[in-house]
């Protein structure tokens, strides 16, 4: 979840696209404009951007918030692949 506004979200863009392409075929990295799509935030009661919710199986297992090392997401992703 993020805005075009947010430094953070602008932060840590370049690092979501690198794992998507890294993890291709393992992991769908999805982004959401909180602006432009208030509705789904408040469905998962998103209160600051960014905020990343890794899915398995179509359920939310891990919530991430703020502009946060890739190592440290790594770590997270790899717990659910």
């Amino acid at each position: 979840f993020w805005a075009p506004w947010c430094f953070p979200c602008k932060m840590i863009a370049p690092v979501l696209e690198e794992l998507a392409r890294e993890y291709k075929g393992k992991l769908v990295v999805g982004k959401i404009n909180v602006d432009e799509n208030p509705i789904i935030p408040a469905r998962f009661q998103i209160f600051s951007i960014p905020t990343l919710i890794l899915f398995k199986n179509g359920r939310p297992v891990e919530r991430i918030v703020g502009a946060l090392p890739k190592e440290y997401l790594e770590e997270k992703i790899r717990v659910y692949l």
